[in-house]
Parts: structure tokens; C-alpha cells; sequence
């Protein structure tokens, strides 16, 4: 894998690697969906990195303090479920740390329900394969939608979940964009500062 950017690392407290050389740092579906991605992409394997992290610090908040890192260096990505007419709907949503999902406006208008909510947590593991704390919009099922907020795409390079806590995929923000199914939408967010 080329260097994400010459020069001195984004993150210096995390050492990236090559995802496709470290399947053991991805849950299968996101190691699978990285493969697809990155034959259809090839610039998405050259800037997609993961990193070892240790897994007590998973949580965006306790990683952000843990390394020192600034708390617009994450994205999140949370699960959104509704439901209309008998028929269940789901996306994953990509937003910066530093904002939270309009679930109750944006989000449920984009997925065309009655009411949106948060996805149970064993529901979100359950349906994914990944991990708690390692949620990412890579890899979700087929039949999810994946929103990404602009100011994700917009934000420079952030660390996302790599489906297991004990890893995190370093990426530039922009790259998202080129996810297959993934639907950049403005105002898909707020900020909570």
C-alpha cells in the first residue's frame, strides 16, 4: 500500500497498515466490502489505513482522550431503523464526532418513515457481524442505505470503525464519498458543541 500523504503521519499515535494485509484487525464484512471497494476504487486502497488500537478504548470519547487526538478527528457511524407500511428500513449514518444525526428531521425524511429511532445495540451487532464500538459504514448490509454527512466528506482525514474494537480504518473523509451506495447528503447532521 502507497503512503496515505508523504511527510509525517496524520496520527502519530496510530500505526496504519495495509487493511487487506490485516484481516484480523477487520470484522468479515468490512474486510469484504474493503475488497470490493478497492477493485472498483483503486484510489480508495491507496488511502484507506488501519490501525491496532486497544480495544478498552474503542469509544470515540475514550480514544479521543486516550491519544490526545482532537475531537473532529472522528467520524461516527450509528444505525437508524423505522418503519412504514409492514416494511422495515435501515440505514448507517457517518457524522463527525463533534455533531450528532437529525434522526427525528433528515434522517427519517430520507428513509420514509413514520418515526426513526437508534438501532438496538444487539440489533445493530446481530444484523452487521461488527462490534460494538467498531460500527462502520463500511460493510453494512446490502440493503441499508449508507448516509454520509457532508461534513464527513468535507473534513480532511478521520478515523472510523473498522467493525471490531481492537482496530480503526484512517481515511480521508472524501474517499467516503466513492463507497458504493453511499449518498452524501447536506444537513444530515448538527452540531452539539
Amino acid at each position: 500500500m502507497a503512503a496515505m500523504a508523504p511527510g509525517p503521519p496524520l496520527f502519530p499515535q496510530l500505526v496504519p497498515q495495509a487493511p487487506l494485509e490485516h484481516p484480523e484487525l477487520l470484522a468479515p464484512a468490512v474486510f469484504g466490502a474493503l475488497k470490493r471497494w478497492f477493485a472498483a476504487v483503486p484510489d480508495a486502497a491507496e488511502a484507506v489505513a488501519v490501525a491496532a488500537i486497544d480495544p478498552a478504548f474503542s469509544d470515540t470519547a475514550a480514544l479521543t482522550e486516550h491519544l490526545g487526538l482532537a475531537p473532529e478527528a472522528s467520524a461516527n457511524c450509528v444505525v437508524v431503523a423505522g418503519r412504514r407500511a409492514g416494511v422495515d428500513k435501515a440505514a448507517g449514518v457517518a457524522v463527525r464526532a463533534t455533531t450528532r444525526a437529525d434522526v427525528n428531521n433528515t434522517v427519517r425524511r430520507l428513509l420514509d418513515v413514520r418515526k426513526a429511532s437508534f438501532m438496538s445495540v444487539d440489533g445493530v451487532v446481530a444484523a452487521t457481524g461488527m462490534e460494538y464500538g467498531g460500527i462502520t459504514p463500511i460493510g453494512l448490509p446490502g440493503e441499508w442505505r449508507v448516509l454520509i454527512d457532508r461534513q464527513v466528506v468535507d473534513a480532511g482525514p478521520v478515523i472510523v470503525g473498522a467493525g471490531v474494537r481492537q482496530a480503526k480504518l484512517i481515511l480521508p473523509g472524501s474517499i467516503l464519498a466513492t463507497l458504493p451506495g453511499a449518498e452524501v447528503i447536506d444537513g444530515l447532521a448538527f452540531s452539539v458543541s
